[in-house]
């Protein structure tokens, strides 16, 4: 059901508002546990061994798929794909929801220690499009891998259980301030600026950069690594804390990363109901999208189709004239978050065109920016099937676009897949505070993602 500028709570019976909130806490529990690319890997393919998937490479030794069976490819434990082998051979078009695990964050440096001021300090690389001046003054986590000269990796995670240290950035005294407040927002605070404060005690004993010295000291008992591994290390810094509700009513969720763990996380429940399906039926994990899909595990790679080569080859469609069939008639729901419209900007949005929060899933048949620059414009045709898969599942949806058209806009991995022949159409949740270091979401926009995947998924 189409509800323009309605409250979907109000469509909702007890029974249904329940299992909104219980949606909500396993979600909520996805995202704590999810707070990088690669966690959000092992929390996906964790759970998809519960229910059941099997290793692509388990697959293929055995040398035979058949319909029903579930599959997961992990790409470098950085990206996911998830198959349930339908009735109809792959060549015959697959159903595809196609989401990101990569969130805007700050990266350390190659070299990132030193010290200064009495500090110790960490340089970092923010990633993505991010407003600098957010990332200070906020309690910080730090995640992620190094490896050390034995060549074992080491998972590093600080700041986020109850008993652990915080990392800090921090930001101008307002009485000092006055050269500052005289720049634009954007050069209030500069990527060099965001430097984080690990320590200020010295080593005793230590006549050389002894604070500096103490805190790789403290890193080492603890993880065993020494400074050059931060050389062979992926580590990131991102808000720590848990997913919080928020609203006297609990109706809304402020976390890191809804952009995009909610739709990651709506098509990982949705395909999970599937069984047995017709069509060979996929869930996308990518990562790199936030910074234009590029490199070996971003959805620009060549990942996802060698991994369906390999499982047409057990179908005995091994030429390039049937992988090229498969993608043509694949049908895909770019799963990915748009701008819902906020009553403390309005001037950025045209209201009559603008996703409201609590109002549904958003189909954008468009984004880009300026003139659809960049975007995926879905075909009306494919348009009118979703819209009747979701009218049979009683999914309410809305539509939406990023934005008046002179403001700006923004990209999807929708276009990627398009350009393989597929018809693809953006299909996401509605959000506040995108690329925030929290974010903010309505926990029935969430439920109907879910719901709207999975009508996807099962018509």
């Amino acid at each position: 059901m189409l509800r323009e500028e309605k409250n979907v709570w109000k469509e909702l019976d007890e029974t249904q508002t329940k299992e909104v909130f219980e949606f909500a806490e396993d979600y909520k529990d996805f995202l704590n546990n999810s707070k990088t690319e690669r966690e959000c890997t092992e929390e996906i393919i964790k759970r998809a061994k519960e229910k059941g998937y099997k290793s692509i490479k388990e697959v293929l030794e055995s040398g035979s798929i058949n319909s029903g069976d579930k599959i997961y490819a992990n790409n470098k434990g950085k990206g996911v794909a998830l198959f349930v082998i339908g009735k109809e051979k792959i060549e015959q078009g697959m159903k595809i929801v196609g989401s990101h695990m990569d969130a805007p964050r700050l990266d350390l440096k190659p070299n990132p220690l030193y010290e200064d001021g009495n500090l110790a300090m960490f340089k970092t690389h923010y990633y993505g499009g991010v407003k600098k001046y957010q990332w200070v003054a906020l309690p910080l986590a730090l995640h992620g891998v190094a490896f050390n000269k034995a060549g074992e990796k080491v998972n590093l995670v600080i700041g986020e259980d109850e008993n652990d240290p915080v990392l800090y950035i921090t930001d101008l005294l307002p009485h000092l301030a006055k050269d500052q407040m005289q720049k634009k927002l954007e050069e209030g605070i500069v990527g060099e600026d965001l430097n984080v404060i690990i320590g200020s005690i010295p080593f005793k004993g230590e006549e050389k950069e002894a604070i500096k010295y103490n805190a790789m000291r403290l890193l080492n008992e603890k993880y065993g690594i020494v400074e050059e591994d931060f050389h062979v290390s992926e580590i990131e810094i991102v808000p720590s804390g848990k997913a919080r509700d928020v609203g006297l009513d609990r109706s809304l969720v402020a976390s890191h990363g809804h952009d995009d763990r909610v739709c990651a996380y709506s098509s990982l429940r949705a395909i999970f109901d599937v069984e047995n399906p017709t069509f060979t039926t996929v869930a996308i994990f990518v990562d790199k999208e936030e910074v234009g899909s590029m490199g070996n595990t971003g959805m620009q790679s060549l990942f996802f189709e060698s991994q369906v080569a390999e499982l047409m080859n057990l179908q005995n469609s091994q030429s390039l004239v049937a992988h090229m069939r498969a993608m043509g008639r694949s049908k895909v729901l770019s799963g990915d978050v748009t701008a819902g419209f906020d009553p403390n900007f309005p001037e950025v949005l045209d209201k009559r065109n603008a996703a409201m929060i609590g109002g549904g899933v958003v189909l954008s048949k468009y984004t880009g920016s300026r003139g659809k620059g960049g975007s995926n414009d879905a075909n009306a045709e494919f348009l009118a099937e979703v819209r009747k898969s979701f009218e049979k599942e009683n999914v309410i949806w809305q539509v939406g676009e990023l934005g008046k058209v002179d403001q700006g806009g923004g990209g999807t991995i929708a276009y990627i897949l398009a350009n393989r022949g597929a018809e693809v159409v953006d299909c996401g949740t509605p959000m506040l505070s995108m690329h925030a270091p929290i974010e903010l979401l309505s926990k029935v926009d969430l439920y109907m993602t879910y719901r709207a995947y999975r009508a996807f998924y099962n018509n």
